[in-house]
């Protein structure tokens, strides 16, 4: 989805304020670029739904949208993170059931102060993560923004309201709510292409896509400056001025020096 106006900075302080964001000071950097209209970076978002750090990360990847509008180019891959509860595990964090995942969540909400129903683990285990990523291509194949806005909402549901969007009943009902609050989005057409399957392939291209570039923890961001053929490959959680810095370099190298 490419974003096309640039925002005025009163404008970028009235929806931090809305997303109850603390404001960063427009380093000369971004200003030069957005005055500029300096290269398009490419970015490819590896995520999952069912990804607390993801969630935690959330906030800093909407900063930096707001941020750098006009100049970045993304899409989401996503990559089915737990395809069942007997073929997952996850060494790093000692979690092959439901109820170890818990802590994980805990931890994370904890040292990022984001918001996470941990509890959910104990209480009704979301048993896999492809339904919503299937969810999220179903959408997708109306638009770039019905796949963001779904994977969003989904999020929220799961992680706010400890709801178990692994089940097709509860990602209809969060489906059906996008369409009544207004959102250019069909939920007719979004029901009968998700009875059909016509989100599978789509999906099953993310599994590929992150299967070949070998990406295993979430979320995983690759950036790069679309006349250049080098490139950057960010892993885990990153607080928003990481993200800053190395958009700046891929927009425009020569500030950095």
């Amino acid at each position: 989805m490419r974003r096309t106006e640039i925002r005025t900075r009163k404008q970028a302080k009235q929806e931090e304020d809305q997303h109850q964001v603390k404001v960063l000071k427009e380093s000369p950097q971004v200003k030069k670029a957005n005055d500029q209209k300096a290269g398009q970076v490419k970015i490819t978002f590896y995520t999952d739904p069912l990804c607390c750090w993801s969630w935690a990360f959330e906030q800093h990847w909407q900063k930096l949208l707001r941020a750098f509008d006009g100049h970045i180019q993304y899409q989401y891959v996503l990559c089915g993170m737990i395809p069942d509860w007997k073929t997952y595990e996850d060494p790093m964090n000692a979690v092959s059931n439901p109820l170890q995942m818990g802590p994980v969540w805990m931890h994370a909400s904890e040292v990022t102060r984001v918001k996470m129903k941990y509890s959910i683990w104990h209480e009704d285990p979301p048993a896999s993560s492809y339904p919503p990523c299937i969810a999220a291509k179903t959408a997708g194949l109306q638009s770039q923004a019905a796949e963001e806005q779904l994977l969003l909402n989904m999020r929220k549901a799961l992680m706010e309201e400890g709801l178990n969007i692994s089940k097709p009943e509860v990602l209809l009902t969060i489906a059906k709510k996008m369409e009544d609050a207004g959102a250019h989005f069909s939920f007719s057409r979004f029901k009968r292409d998700w009875k059909n399957g016509s989100g599978l392939e789509p999906f099953r291209n993310d599994l590929r896509q992150a299967r070949f570039h070998n990406i295993g923890r979430y979320p995983t961001l690759t950036i790069h400056n679309l006349k250049k053929a080098e490139g950057v490959i960010l892993v885990g959680y990153r607080p928003y001025e990481i993200l800053q810095q190395v958009v700046e370099r891929a927009i425009e190298p020569d500030l950095a020096e």
